[in-house]
């Protein structure tokens, strides 16, 4: 029997409650990658994952980091009070939530998973960022790319933006696709899995139906013990490939 994606991360999560790649140690970042995949596919890592997470919350540096980690805990059901304070803490005058844009996405989503409200300075700086194109960098002035640009649609439809910005962003996508169905990460690159995983949640959080043939792509990196190849001509990184894979299997956006 081939293994599920879902067995292929559990079998990968340490006594302690971490998850970590073959051959390495746990981390929190990849712990909670983990735990945002099997939330999404209804799965639910074992009790120890919550104090893992908890234990770490003063060892993570950056404020994606603390983003993220806050969005897993609270898929878990706990509420990380001093991780929420120290987004809301990092508002800007510009709106931004910390350094750019894609920490002040991230900043929305953990705040919408908290069933907080999504700052209004934020969502506009979010939308004055737009490039030309349609898409997001990491930061502003940098290049759009299809994992920043998914993940602000998401930050951007969490607070109840609709229409031009949206539509004008899955155009961006659109333009991201390849021949084999699959989304790259920027122009000339080549698909890959985790690119095409947040192109689908991007569209999932417009209530669009996934672009062709893409869940297909997807299916074709699965490998035989459950994980997804990273791309077709490389395998890499098989936990947090799996564990971004899973929310667009499943249709599911952020916020869960």
């Amino acid at each position: 029997m081939i293994a599920t994606p879902v067995a292929y991360l559990a079998a990968h999560q340490a006594p302690g409650g971490g998850f970590a790649e073959p051959g390495r140690s746990p981390s929190p970042q990849l712990t909670a990658w983990a735990v945002l995949g099997l939330r999404a596919a209804g799965a639910h890592p074992n009790a120890a994952t919550l104090g893992y997470l908890q234990a770490h919350d003063g060892q993570l540096s950056s404020l994606t980091d603390v983003e993220l980690a806050a969005m897993a805990e609270l898929a878990l059901g706990a509420r990380p009070g001093a991780l929420l304070v120290r987004i809301q803490s990092s508002e800007r005058a510009s709106g931004a939530i910390g350094p750019g844009i894609n920490s002040t996405a991230w900043g929305i989503l953990a705040l919408r998973q908290a069933r907080e409200r999504a700052p209004k300075a934020a969502v506009r700086y979010l939308i004055r960022h737009q490039a030309r194109s349609g898409g997001w960098s990491w930061n502003p002035g940098g290049q759009p790319d299809s994992n920043d640009t998914a993940a602000t649609v998401e930050a951007l439809r969490a607070a109840g933006v609709k229409g031009k910005p949206i539509r004008r962003a899955l155009g961006y996508l659109m333009r991201l696709r390849n021949k084999d169905s699959g989304f790259e990460l920027t122009p000339g690159r080549g698909s890959d899995a985790q690119s095409t995983a947040w192109a689908i949640q991007a569209f999932a959080a417009a209530h669009r139906k996934p672009p062709a043939g893409s869940l297909a792509y997807l299916k074709r990196l699965r490998r035989a013990d459950g994980s997804f190849r990273y791309s077709k001509r490389y395998a890499t990184t098989p936990v947090w490939v799996t564990a971004q894979v899973l929310p667009a299997l499943n249709r599911r956006p952020f916020p869960l």
